[in-house]
């Protein structure tokens, strides 16, 4: 990777590394891990880190991210270009990634993010779009400042608006017109942003995030709901946009996240919970705090994720239904089986189990929770016991998740399969094995999931102890082809 001209000494990166008892070998080293984990192939040695701080040399592209995402995981937050002195080195890094504590702040930072056109060249060199300059800019520790604020305060005061009304301005003008011209926003247009969010569900479910920027979605937060919030509102009308935005903003989220870029994932969940605030609905927090703790557990921080999952159950409590609070300990679970604590996560799977049981039709669950169910607890629990390395739990609750196969939800019955194909082959049963695996490439070839596909090459490096076997290596060869024509 390219870096750019000398600048003089760059005194703010040598006083944090300093501070966060970094060597410029140790920074070398987690910067090109960073990049490794994320497809990009980095050669960096203690001497580059020197140029960047005694010369001031500017790397390009994603690393000044990777350098203060390996700071911040090393100081336990997050860490802002300018604090490394490499601000000038991307004009729009933190997009996103702010929790305002009020809501004028929180509608500008919102609106922010919402409004970029995701296809308009980002401001470097040689790049396609303005989220792939964000490539590497993950950090966990960005989720922090909005839990906190969450936790302390979940629900906002008023968030009635009032703008300059447009002179003639007709009931029902298109949303694109209100932004500057007081376009009074009422429950219709909420109602709208709401179909449109369940309509979004359904597709994602039945066929992957696919290109998440060239879906409905994003058109619709750019086109429709920033337009909105940046009208005129009563304080009732306004609690409906906000939510009705928030779901539509962590369905971007959750869609970034199944097709991999999870930069982008993190800041329309972090805007969603702010939204959600501003809502004053805890339950749909609650639910994008449970997103959050997906992606932290999927990205190898099962710590934050067990954080984030009960963060959602406390706030919850006496708020959220039954089937929504059976869904979040479920996550909660998954969380504490990748961090390898067999007995929390049996007692939150205990926990799920039986407030789900105590759901009932007319509980007014919200309609974003209609997913889960008998089926989709015992596909969280089958994945939390492939983790623990539980081989017969595995088998029982894969046996359970499947035993409704249906159309609605194609990705999470392609998921189960491929977990119970690597439970087999952890269990030396490779016929059952690639029986499993066979299903999944069926279900594979008909989505557009980088998650599925990630399950999926995970599967294939657990067969490597099988290599040389006609069985195994007629699977790999249908697996290669099912990889190669969905990516």
């Amino acid at each position: 990777m390219a870096t750019g001209t000398a600048r003089g000494p760059n005194e703010k990166l040598g006083a944090l590394l300093a501070l966060a008892g970094i060597s410029n070998a140790g920074l070398a080293r987690r910067v090109n891990d960073l990049g490794a984990q994320r497809g990009l192939t980095f050669r960096y040695d203690k001497t580059s880190v020197a140029r960047w701080v005694t010369k001031g040399m500017v790397p390009q592209g994603p690393v000044p991210h990777l350098i203060a995402t390996a700071i911040g995981g090393k100081l336990g937050r997050t860490v802002p270009l300018d604090e490394i002195g490499l601000g000038s080195s991307d004009p729009t890094p933190e997009i996103g990634l702010a929790f305002p504590r009020e809501v004028p702040e929180a509608v500008a930072g919102a609106t922010e993010l919402l409004k970029l056109d995701l296809g308009r060249p980002a401001r470097r060199p040689g790049a396609s779009g303005w989220w792939d300059s964000l490539q590497g800019t993950f950090s966990v520790a960005a989720y922090s400042t909005p839990l906190a604020r969450w936790l302390i305060t979940p629900v906002d005061g008023t968030v009635a608006r009032e703008a300059e009304r447009l002179a003639g301005a007709a009931s029902g003008a298109r949303a694109a017109e209100a932004e500057g011209r007081g376009y009074r926003v009422g429950h219709a247009d909420a109602a709208k942003l709401r179909q449109a969010a369940e309509e979004a569900r359904r597709w994602d479910s039945r066929y992957g995030g696919g290109d998440w920027r060239s879906s409905m979605v994003p058109e619709c937060l750019r086109r429709d709901a920033a337009p909105l919030l940046l009208g005129s509102y009563s304080d009732d009308v306004g609690r409906a946009l906000f939510g009705a935005t928030a779901e539509l903003t962590r369905l971007a989220g959750w869609m970034a996240f199944d097709t991999g870029q999870h930069e982008a994932a993190q800041r329309y969940y972090i805007q969603a919970l702010r939204l959600a605030r501003a809502a004053a609905d805890v339950p749909l927090g609650g639910y994008v705090l449970a997103s959050m703790s997906l992606q932290a557990t999927y990205r190898g921080a099962a710590g934050e994720g067990v954080d984030l999952a009960q963060a959602a159950i406390e706030r919850n409590r006496g708020l959220a239904t039954a089937r929504t609070m059976s869904f979040f300990h479920g996550v909660e679970a998954r969380a504490h089986a990748r961090a390898g604590d067999a007995a929390a996560c049996s007692a939150a799977l205990a926990a799920a189990e039986s407030w789900l049981e105590r759901s009932r039709p007319g509980d007014g669950d919200p309609d974003w929770i209609d997913f889960h169910s008998q089926e989709r607890l015992a596909a969280d629990a089958a994945e939390a016991f492939r983790d623990l390395g539980h081989v017969a739990k595995v088998r029982e609750f894969t046996a359970r998740a499947l035993a409704r196969p249906t159309e609605e939800y194609v990705r999470s019955h392609g998921l189960r399969l491929i977990v119970s194909a690597m439970a087999e082959l952890e269990s030396g049963e490779l016929e059952a094995a690639v029986d499993a695996g066979n299903r999944a490439l069926e279900v594979a070839g008909r989505i557009s999931s980088q998650r599925t596909r990630d399950y999926l090459t995970e599967m294939l490096r657990r067969l490597d102890p099988y290599r040389g076997e006609r069985l195994a290596e007629d699977f790999l060869a249908r697996a290669r082809v099912t990889l190669a024509a969905s990516a």
